[in-house]
């Protein structure tokens, strides 16, 4: 059974509609996957169980990516095909069951509407598939018996980051209360990303480089040995809540009621003033470290 699965561009919506992927794995193990989604998120899935190969959408002018698309697929019959975009492509392509999920950006849950286009409630959590190699990576990078926290200061608008100078107190007030804790700080690749973690690593007291040239599977694997992640609403604060660390989100110029992180152990807290038009700087650091301190407390293998 081969089964064409048309996810995001952007990395955070690719890191949510892993649930359906996971489930369709799960109740048809003998299929065979073929992912088309953005060059920021095609390293999501490469270990994806059934995974046949990843056609990564680079966007043209006057939607020439979609040809694209139509011409990797068109000589293939697909037993299923499941288009998350909303596009026309899978109706021109030889398929037998047909998933399209349209209305665009809506209010509620991301997580929510992405479920609704497989019927499945209550919706499957995000997940991530990692292997040995992952994981030795992040054993190689990160220290043993050390309580990590993740911090993520960047994300890819301005008016997403809490100011970066806050972290240094943050991390004081973790500090005082888990004295022996490292923080670990993740950023993705490029010289922006880099800028915007840099004053982070500088100030921060023995902080662990955890960002930049690392694909999304070691990070996640990173993610799975730190106690906490604490940082802006990015498809990184999805990841690390994908892989089950407890993640704490921070929402101003975006709605946690729409991309609030999904995992096992969440939550999220927001500058306050319009939803989805709070300023940032409005988010205070003991607003922050109370919240930050609460999921870790109460999560079920307390740190040391």
């Amino acid at each position: 059974m081969r089964i064409l699965f048309i996810t995001a561009t952007r990395l955070g919506d690719a890191v949510l509609s892993t649930g359906l992927l996971a489930h369709l794995v799960k109740t048809l193990p003998n299929a065979r996957f073929t992912v088309a989604c953005g060059p920021v998120a095609a390293g999501l899935f490469q270990n994806l169980p059934g995974l046949e190969r990843v056609l990564v959408m680079d966007k043209k002018r006057y939607d020439r990516h979609w040809f694209d698309l139509w011409k990797s697929c068109v000589h293939q019959k697909w037993d299923m095909s499941i288009d998350l975009r909303g596009s026309a492509v899978t109706f021109l392509l030889r398929s037998g069951k047909r998933i399209v999920m349209r209305g665009g950006r809506r209010p509620g849950l991301r997580l929510n509407h992405l479920a609704q286009a497989l019927h499945l409630n209550p919706p499957p959590l995000p997940t991530v598939w990692l292997n040995a190699a992952d994981r030795a990576c992040a054993a190689n990078l990160l220290p043993e018996h050390v309580p990590l926290i993740a911090l993520g200061p960047t994300a890819n608008w301005a008016g997403k980051i809490w100011p970066t100078e806050r972290y240094l107190p943050l991390w004081q007030h973790l500090n005082a209360v888990y004295p022996t804790a490292r923080p670990v700080i993740v950023y993705g690749p490029g010289q922006q990303e880099r800028n915007l973690a840099e004053p982070v690593l500088r100030t921060l007291p023995n902080a662990i480089d955890a960002g930049g040239h690392y694909t999304l599977t070691q990070v996640a694997a990173i993610f799975a040995r730190c106690r906490l992640y604490c940082g802006n609403d990015s498809g990184l604060m999805h990841l690390a809540a994908a892989t089950g660390t407890p993640t704490l989100g921070l929402f101003g110029r975006s709605k946690a009621s729409e991309y609030a992180p999904s995992g096992l152990h969440t939550a999220w807290v927001v500058a306050p003033g319009p939803e989805g038009d709070a300023p940032m700087t409005g988010l205070d650091v003991k607003t922050v470290a109370q919240a930050a301190l609460s999921l870790l407390a109460n999560t079920a293998e307390p740190i040391t």
